[in-house]
């Protein structure tokens, strides 16, 4: 039963970390709800990255290789930028809030910043950013996705929408930024030992690759064919219902 429970928490993982949805908060949800004793339901919804972080280094190879070697200059530049500031900004965040239940009020804010993306999207609107600046503001809004409730795919797709229009290449960027900072992460987890790599763990870790994999492959064919600012539009209201609901209740 155990392993079942912790291949249901990959599968989690692997779906949720690509959609505009906190996979943390959603992990870390049934965590609670399966009554996992001994870690941080925190901590261990971000070890589970590991999985989907491989996903990432398998599906994104060639992007990576390109990156590595300085193929696209403009975006080494803008990946370094944004990779300092979420780093060294979401650690101090993390450190600052990671037993902190801020949820309903920051998922509100997401929803409404996913609905501001549908409208730019559906307008076909970009604002008048350097390449600098739009790093900034992208490596910020990553950084705030280190307290509990903020998705990281829905503040960096917000983030990158606002200069850019392409919805492949906007879900692509926003994949390859979270490398450093869930690398990071799952380094500084392991370092200080709060999460144990128990068999179920590795189980959990497994199961988040493989669903990782087959959920980036779907959703970035999806991005080639769908309504983008549909799909943002959609995202955007459940996550502002899921703010109502955890007002009440």
């Amino acid at each position: 039963m155990d392993y079942l429970v912790y291949i249901f928490l990959g599968f989690l993982q692997g779906v949720f970390e690509w959609l505009p949805v906190s996979s943390k908060g959603v992990v870390s949800l049934f965590i609670n709800y399966f009554n996992i004793q001994g870690v941080n339901p925190l901590d261990l919804a971000l070890f589970l990255h590991i999985g989907t972080l491989l996903a990432t280094f398998i599906y994104f190879w060639k992007d990576i290789k390109d990156l590595i070697m300085f193929k696209d200059k403009k975006f080494v530049k803008f990946f370094i930028i944004v990779s300092f500031i979420s780093g060294t900004l979401g650690f101090l965040i993390y450190k600052l809030t990671k037993d902190f239940a801020a949820g309903s009020s920051l998922l509100l804010v997401v929803g409404l910043g996913l609905l501001l993306t549908s409208f730019f999207q559906s307008r076909k609107l970009k604002l008048k950013m350097s390449n600098t600046m739009s790093a900034v503001v992208v490596g910020l809004l990553q950084s705030l996705s280190a307290i509990p409730g903020v998705s990281r795919s829905g503040s960096t797709i917000f983030g990158l929408s606002l200069s850019e229009s392409d919805p492949e290449k906007i879900l692509r960027y926003s994949y390859l930024i979270s490398i450093p900072v869930v690398l990071g992460a799952d380094i500084y987890l392991q370092r200080e030992n709060l999460v144990q790599l128990s068999p179920e763990v590795l189980v959990a870790i497994i199961s988040s690759f493989v669903f990782g994999i087959l959920t980036l492959k779907v959703l970035l064919t999806f991005s080639k064919k769908i309504n983008f600012s549909l799909f943002t539009l959609i995202f955007g209201l459940l996550c502002i219902v899921g703010a109502v609901v955890g007002y009440f209740f």
